[in-house]
């Protein structure tokens, strides 16, 4: 058998006895055909010409100006993680686009457009096993929702996982969001309060919020208002609409601060401006019963009936109250039984 340096020797005779050889070494090599170093528990990567590199080893012949070529047999090197990526992402966002305007749709692809999905998943996928964290993300995502690719959770999971190591806070807030689910994963709260942890601290305002929701509920951690104030404050800063109505809550009640109606109103105020129902739904309760703000009935079934046309099932309630009542509304039993047809209307409420 020849020596490490001979066979790099032999790999470079002429271009035929090169070529059987690196086929044959490549088929059966352990080691990187560049460093002769194990492949083994070691990032990979394949060229067309079978030579097999480290992922490391193909980026540092990139910074010494290889970037075209096996420097071997001089096949074409592939592409880098980040162009695979811009590619992938490129290819996929055009589909996606034709879905959204109803042009095609996910579950029935045109031939032309599913090879346009798999080749973004292909590259994707090469970009992810050499590492690049967003790739991994992008790969997690369409696995995740089944777009164009076979739905699996548990493989979404993994990819999101190789991110969050990496600590690409999207892939952080994905992978708690699915733990505190149980979706790919055994279902943990704790874990789901690390990753969220994570990606809260870098400024996630989602992650800071479920953060905030955690400890109030007291679900993978001690409860504790004070907690839940300090990240609802985080992200409600940050201009998230639900922190903002679950702060003003917090103040409204006294809970983790000192009680103030005039604050609780102030970050209602942020999230209403945002149009954010639950926030219409407590200026309402605030109106009826002069919290922070002089009182008036006419005022607070206005914000009522605005969350109410949003869906809220809450403002829909008390809308019917007002109506039922004549609060603020021309008295009429038939709109009170239109806007809450399944509630108890006849229960005593703003007293």
């Amino acid at each position: 058998m020849l020596a490490k340096v001979d066979r790099i020797s032999a790999c470079y005779g002429n271009d035929k006895s090169r070529d059987r050889i690196a086929s044959v070494a490549a088929a059966t090599s352990e080691e990187c055909s560049t460093c002769l170093g194990s492949l083994a528990d070691a990032s990979v990567i394949t060229l067309q010409c079978t030579h097999v590199f480290h992922v490391e080893c193909v980026a540092e012949l990139r910074k010494f100006g290889v970037k075209q070529a096996c420097p071997l047999c001089r096949t074409p090197l592939p592409p880098g993680p980040e162009k695979l990526n811009d590619e992938a992402s490129l290819r996929y966002m055009i589909i996606h686009r034709m879905v959204t305007r109803g042009i095609v749709s996910w579950s029935a692809l045109p031939p032309e457009a599913q090879g346009e999905v798999d080749a973004a998943i292909s590259s994707w996928q090469t970009a992810a096993e050499q590492g690049l964290a967003m790739a991994q993300h992008n790969l997690g995502c369409v696995l995740l929702e089944g777009y164009g690719a076979p739905q699996s959770e548990v493989e979404a999971v993994r990819w999101f996982k190789k991110a969050a190591e990496q600590g690409f806070s999207k892939s952080q807030f994905k992978l708690g969001s699915l733990v505190r689910e149980g979706r790919g994963a055994p279902q943990d709260d704790v874990e789901a309060v690390r990753w969220w942890r994570k990606s809260a601290a870098q400024g996630d305002v989602i992650a800071q919020c479920n953060l905030g929701v955690m400890y109030e509920d007291g679900r993978g951690v001690e409860r504790t208002d004070v907690e839940a104030a300090l990240w609802y404050r985080m992200a409600a800063k940050q201009g998230h609409a639900p922190a903002q109505v679950y702060l003003g809550t917090q103040f409204s009640e006294g809970r983790g601060m000192a009680q103030s109606f005039s604050e609780a109103l102030r970050w209602l105020n942020k999230a209403v401006e945002q149009g954010n129902a639950e926030a219409q739904v407590g200026m309402g309760l605030a109106l009826i019963y002069g919290r922070g703000v002089e009182r008036s009935d006419t005022n607070a079934a206005s914000w009522f009936k605005k969350a109410a046309k949003q869906g809220s099932v809450d403002a829909q309630f008390y809308l019917g109250v007002c109506f039922r009542d004549g609060r603020g509304l021309v008295q009429c039993y038939e709109e009170a039984a239109k806007w809450s047809p399944t509630k108890d209307i006849l229960m005593r409420l703003f007293n």
